[in-house]
């Protein structure tokens, strides 16, 4: 329970289930410890400084202003996000000011579970900015929390992958273009020999020709019938050779859709308090700059509950630029649990 000096209580209906994943993750930190120290093991690559966990205009607030902001940021359930305008933000620099007030530890140590399971996802989505952000705020609410070296390490892993997966696609589309180049040159020289036999035809043919109308003209003076009849042949054009059609262009592949952010709706309090779950089938358009142009929601559960925040979240999401605008569907579940 927070102290009565704090006018929003959390909802601890939802802290036993927290706690429970933050223990589950805490028990495999020896596990990603031990991997780390074996000779032989991957090291994560080089780090980025962490954003700080407090933000200067929160630090610069009063004890009323911040106590203020934190009852607010509750209320709406930002708990943790955005930066610079969350609960945990506001406890940790009113703890920096009131050392002492329990209220505001109990407030910080309530709302740590939600915090650490949100960086898991961040890691998840590979949102690694976030990511560094909330194991910003969970180092400063402890610095010794027993899952601090495990999100250190996924986190490093993770960019790592990410890493890796670029250079092998990089490699792969390397492959590709070293692939059609040799195709082409395959088939620019399977041209330039059909072009070489169909010119040495040409000139058999001619010589055969020539060699016909020599012929006809030496048997003229003893068969102008044979001559004639020679010379009404030669007269006649050659057949036009069939023209082989030329094969239907290949279809151009649809752009594929590759997520670079897609933050995650907030949930409605009204919803959120009643226990509600649910989830809503959006279509939304994403334009050539990987940005969501257009956005509705085609079907929803139950209706109306949650369709405005689902919406103004893909709105919010973004993807790789694509050569030409692509419209798609997808659902977004909401569970209080």
């Amino acid at each position: 329970m927070l102290s009565k000096t704090m006018s929003v209580k959390p909802r601890h209906a939802l802290l036993p289930l927290l706690l429970l994943a933050l223990v589950a993750c805490s028990k495999q930190e020896p596990t990603a410890e031990a991997a780390r120290t074996q000779p032989g093991a991957a090291q994560p690559a080089a780090e980025t400084p962490p954003p700080p966990a407090v933000s200067e205009q929160v630090q610069a607030m009063n004890p009323d202003q911040l106590r203020e902001s934190a009852t607010n940021a509750l209320r709406d359930n930002r708990i943790y996000a955005p930066g610079g305008d969350n609960a945990m933000e506001y406890y940790l620099a009113l703890r920096d000011k009131l050392p002492d007030d329990p209220g505001v530890a109990s407030a910080l140590t309530d709302l740590l579970p939600y915090t650490l399971i949100a960086a898991e996802q961040s890691i998840a989505r590979e949102e690694f900015t976030e990511a560094q952000r909330l194991y910003a705020l969970i180092e400063k609410t402890d610095a010794k929390a027993p899952a601090l070296p495990r999100l250190k390490q996924s986190i490093a892993s993770a960019q790592e992958a990410v890493t890796r997966r670029a250079e092998t696609e990089t490699r792969t589309a390397e492959q590709d273009r070293v692939r059609q180049e040799e195709q082409r040159r395959l088939a620019q020289q399977a041209e330039q020999q059909r072009a070489t036999e169909a010119a040495a035809a040409q000139q058999v043919a001619a010589q055969q020709e020539a060699a016909r109308q020599e012929a006809e003209r030496q048997a003229a003076a003893q068969r102008e019938r044979d001559a004639a009849a020679a010379r009404a042949a030669a007269a006649t054009p050659p057949a036009p050779a069939a023209t082989t059609p030329a094969p239907a262009a290949a279809a151009v592949p649809a752009a594929t859709l590759r997520a670079v952010s897609t933050p995650s709706p907030r949930y409605p309090p009204d919803a959120l308090r009643a226990g509600t779950s649910g989830e809503v089938l959006v279509e939304i358009t994403v334009g050539t700059d990987g940005s969501v142009t257009a956005a509705r929601v085609v079907r929803s559960n139950p209706a109306r509950v949650f369709d405005r925040e689902a919406i103004n979240a893909v709105r919010r999401w973004k993807f790789e630029p694509v050569p030409a605008p692509v419209t798609t569907r997808r659902t977004i579940g909401f569970n209080p649990g």
